[in-house]
């Protein structure tokens, strides 16, 4: 087989953006290998009414190829309801839409493989050698897109699957559940859907909902103007280039930023609980524990016992629950079939990987060989490096540092907020004196 530019490991929605930013690039070969037999973009956390966090336009391709066949508007149309679609007028836009869409691209665009697990990637000092279940390619570049496995936190590893599951998992357990009493773990978007839907009455058999979180309150995504100037360009370059120490401490005061609920999700929880007390509507009645950091879970008969820390008295809590459902997020883990290249590779603060602003993983080889890496830079990039926000614009600057042109003109009129000073606003060496 002829020597690849470019192999995509993984079709989420971050690599499927990068092969729809490289559909009609001329002169680059590539192929985009996915394990799974078809698209799908977190199906088991698809419940009802469940809601994008970001506008639609935010897609794969607009924000840096607005002409582009593989944008949201253009689905839209060839889907015959555009109309519909605007005089729906929501608020946020379906997620199960978005997905519809992903779906429709990944279904459409040339250059995606499914039924494709990679089993190992090495590297001949010259060019990377990719080994699948049914062939293997040689090829220049690198882009490693295959997500993040959910985080389970140490208490909950040995506890039944059946009675303790991650919220990845949500949709194929939750008809499952056995019990009256379910508790919530985790304070984010997901749990907060979770609670919504459990609250709404939606699983058979469950009477009471409690919701735990380290967090101290149950809080909304902040997505106001200048908050949201972190999720642009002109924040990110500038992010990408400070110390290690101080993104740490960024990350910490900005978390409201990228992973607070919809301020729509947590109406609806009070307004449910509203009903439930007050007006007898409804039979799930809800507990809500934030500032409890559970540490240790043991399992009693069909009883699951929580312990608790208050992070406000420091006591020592304890609740009984039938079920719990982990929404404790993602970790950044080196994938297994990048095993033999771990050596190879400088590991950053985000955790298997340290990526440039090119979002390039740092590593011992030829200067001219790239790994492109997406969703494992968050403290290196930023709090945008997860979200679907700026995914055609990391697309477009893989894009250019892939071919060494300016395919995307990514150039940006100055930002709104002035992060760092110009030069002749710095004091340079000078020490400045305050006036008195």
């Amino acid at each position: 087989m002829d020597k690849l530019d470019l192999v995509g490991i993984g079709i989420g929605p971050f690599n499927l953006s990068l092969a729809a930013q490289l559909d009609g690039v001329a002169d680059v070969f590539s192929i985009f290998l996915e394990q799974r037999s078809e698209f799908a973009w977190h199906p088991d956390m698809m419940l009802p009414g469940v809601e994008l966090q970001t506008s639609f336009l935010k897609d794969l391709v607009t924000l840096t190829n607005p002409t582009s066949k593989w944008s949201f508007l253009s689905y839209m149309v060839g889907q015959k309801r555009m109309l519909d679609f605007m005089n729906a007028d929501f608020a946020a836009v379906p997620r199960r839409e978005f997905a519809a869409y992903l779906k429709w691209v990944a279904d459409h665009l040339e250059g995606l493989a499914f039924d494709n697990v990679v089993r190992e990637v090495a590297f001949d000092g010259q060019d990377f050698k990719v080994r699948t279940d049914h062939t293997s390619y040689v090829t220049s570049n690198l882009a490693i897109g295959v997500g993040k496995p959910a985080f389970i936190p140490a208490w909950a590893r040995q506890l039944p699957k059946h009675k303790c599951f991650h919220t990845s998992q949500a949709k194929s357990n939750l008809p499952k559940l056995r019990g009256k009493r379910i508790a919530v773990i985790g304070g984010g978007q997901s749990g907060a859907e979770l609670v919504e839907y459990l609250l709404g009455g939606n699983v058979k058999g469950v009477e009471e909902v409690l919701w735990l979180s380290r967090r101290d309150n149950f809080e909304p995504l902040d997505d106001t103007p200048f908050v949201n100037e972190y999720f642009t360009p002109g924040y990110a370059d500038v992010f990408a280039g400070l110390p290690d120490a101080y993104k740490q401490d960024l990350m910490s005061r900005q978390k409201l930023a990228s992973d607070g609920a919809s301020l729509s999700t947590l109406k609806s929880i009070y307004q449910l609980l509203y009903r439930q007390r007050y007006l007898q509507e409804g039979h799930v009645a809800g507990r809500l524990l934030p500032q409890r950091e559970v540490f240790q879970v043991q399992q009693d008969g069909e009883t699951m016992r929580i312990a608790a820390r208050n992070g406000l008295n420091q006591d020592v809590e304890f609740f009984d629950a039938d079920a719990l459902i982990l929404a404790t997020g993602y970790e950044t883990t080196l994938p297994e079939f990048m095993a033999p290249l771990r050596s190879l590779l400088e590991v950053g603060a985000s955790g298997a990987y340290r990526l440039d602003a090119e979002f390039r993983a740092q590593w011992d080889g030829p200067s001219d060989r790239n790994i492109f890496v997406q969703n494992a830079g968050r403290i290196d990039l930023g709090i945008f490096e997860p979200q679907l926000s700026l995914m055609a614009w990391r697309s477009a600057k893989i894009v250019n540092a892939l071919t060494g042109k300016n395919v995307f003109n990514l150039d940006q009129n100055p930002p709104i907020v002035d992060w760092v000073a110009g030069t002749g606003d710095r004091a340079g060496g000078a020490v400045v004196q305050a006036w008195g």
